[in-house]
């Protein structure tokens, strides 16, 4: 093996092992008495390791709750941008209409807004309807959104026009077109969009804070960050170990999933990654 590849090597298992170490320590740390977790935050004796930290933030959070409405989230959202984010971006590839390249600019002009300008319009829009807590609140805004439009875009510009027209010529119409060979084709970067959703759904925070009120309709991130606060002024009081155990296990537990979709997901990551690259 060559000198270079020993180096590339090395530094992607020094990046790799600093990359897993937070996470490592935090399930580790999740298993400890929470005295433990303060007073010797890098030791770990695997005697001593105990679940009362899970038991206790089962009972003081109804986590189960978090990841039911994160789930219906996850899956009603997720399901609408994966199906009109590839239709918007085939329009944008392969069609030819007035206000083209406009609308487009629009679209990727949304990109460049932070979140925090469009947090007031849109929940005064949620008011006005009555959505307020509730989960069309937290499943529509942003369901089509700017960035999977652009990168099913890019994926499908590297389609050839020709072997659509061939199919034009044979008699198929556009959705057949779009559901027999665009989709079929384009299977890598709807992978990676899928991936990316789910990620992206998963851990928002900002807007499921805003737009919802009552615990029924939390989403697991808003548990999580209101975990603290709901310890400190509950039935333990100012007790920091157990605070600290509390936000571990239940940070762990909200870790497992995510990790779950990428292991599986990872090659098709990348394949998506290198397909959306090919072509802008």
């Amino acid at each position: 093996m060559k000198l270079g590849a020993v180096g590339r090597y090395t530094l992607l298992t020094i990046a790799g092992i600093l990359s897993l170490a937070p996470l490592l320590w935090m399930m580790l740390s999740s298993l400890k008495p929470g005295g433990d977790i303060i007073a010797r935050p890098f030791s770990f004796d695997f005697s001593q390791l105990t679940l009362h930290n899970f038991r206790a933030m089962l009972d003081t959070i109804p986590i189960g709750t978090g990841f039911r409405n994160t789930a219906i989230v996850v899956v009603i959202k997720g399901a609408l941008t994966m199906i009109f984010c590839p239709m918007a971006g085939f329009a944008f590839a392969k069609y030819a209409f007035p206000g083209k390249r406009v609308l487009f600019a629009t679209v990727l002009t949304t990109l460049m807004l932070p979140t925090l300008v469009l947090l007031i319009p849109l929940l005064l829009e949620m008011s006005q309807l009555g959505w307020v807590s509730t989960f069309q609140a937290l499943i529509l805004p942003g369901a089509i959104d700017a960035f999977g439009v652009f990168w099913m875009r890019q994926v499908i510009m590297a389609i050839p026009d020709e072997l659509l027209d061939a199919a034009r010529v044979d008699g198929a119409g556009e959705l057949r077109i779009f559901a027999s060979i665009v989709l079929p084709v384009i299977r890598p970067g709807l992978a990676a969009l899928g991936v990316l959703t789910f990620i992206n759904i998963y851990n928002d925070f900002v807007w499921p804070v805003v737009a919802v009120n009552d615990e029924q309709h939390q989403t697991l991130q808003v548990m999580l960050s209101a975990l603290a606060q709901n310890i400190r002024s509950g039935q333990l009081g100012a007790d920091w170990t157990s605070v600290w155990g509390q936000l571990l296990a239940a940070s762990t537990v909200a870790a497992i999933p995510v990790l779950v979709v990428f292991i599986v997901l990872q090659r098709h990551l990348i394949k998506g990654v290198m397909a959306g690259s090919l072509k802008g």
